[in-house]
């Protein structure tokens, strides 16, 4: 718990705002901010110029607040991240050249699932998802398997009607879920892969991307 003599009250208007806009895909005028926040317009007109300056806001047109992309960039700078996407991108390039689909790679972000990684699919037609989009753990079977409580989990995509996901669990050198390889399976006309091959090979990819990180089967977990 932070001492009283050590608070620094702009740092912590400056927080409050990210953590509430963090739960605001849509934004918040200024006036909402400050009624959420429990201060003034006044007192937190300044933090928001930062912020805006720094990248970490964005405002639209209209004058609301959005978060920015700053704290994404600043989270791929971390180590550990930026390594599991040099050893899961070009497994998750030749996942994708060889189904004709997409895939993503995603990890948890408290009880958020964050994109960290998208490869688009070489056929005309296809589905991706935003690299640093956020979805809810719950509901989606992306979230179900980096919860931990799936190897691999496929079925109808619970946003998005025509989508099935394909899903395949990620494990680190300890054998715990660190991630998971999600591709977006679209059946129509364009695509040339059926869906049970699809899933073998996402489950390869994802067993690659393991070992690649000090997984061993059998020995460091599942």
């Amino acid at each position: 718990m932070t001492q009283p003599g050590y608070a620094v009250p702009a740092l912590d208007k400056a927080l409050d705002i990210l953590e509430l806009l963090a739960d605001e895909p849509a934004g918040l005028a200024q006036s909402e901010i400050a009624e959420a926040t429990g201060r003034s317009v006044g007192q937190i007109f300044r933090v928001l110029v930062s912020l805006e300056r720094r990248g970490y806001l964005v405002r639209e047109r209209g004058g609301r607040y959005l978060l920015g992309t700053r704290l994404f960039d600043l989270a791929h700078r971390h180590a550990p991240l930026r390594g599991l996407e040099a050893v899961a991108l070009p497994i998750m390039r030749e996942l994708a050249d060889s189904v004709r689909q997409s895939c993503n790679l995603a990890v948890l972000e408290g009880d958020r699932v964050r994109v960290v990684a998208q490869v688009e699919s070489p056929a005309d037609f296809g589905y991706r998802v935003r690299v640093g989009a956020l979805f809810d753990v719950a509901g989606t079977a992306t979230g179900e398997v980096l919860a931990g409580d799936r190897d691999e989990l496929v079925r109808a995509d619970a946003l998005q009607p025509g989508i099935t996901d394909v899903v395949a669990a990620v494990r680190g050198a300890t054998g715990a879920t660190i991630a998971a390889l999600t591709v977006p399976y679209v059946s129509t006309s364009f695509s040339t892969v059926a869906h049970t091959q699809v899933v073998q090979q996402a489950r390869s990819a994802a067993r690659d991307i393991s070992q690649a990180l000090g997984w061993i089967p059998g020995v460091t977990g599942r």
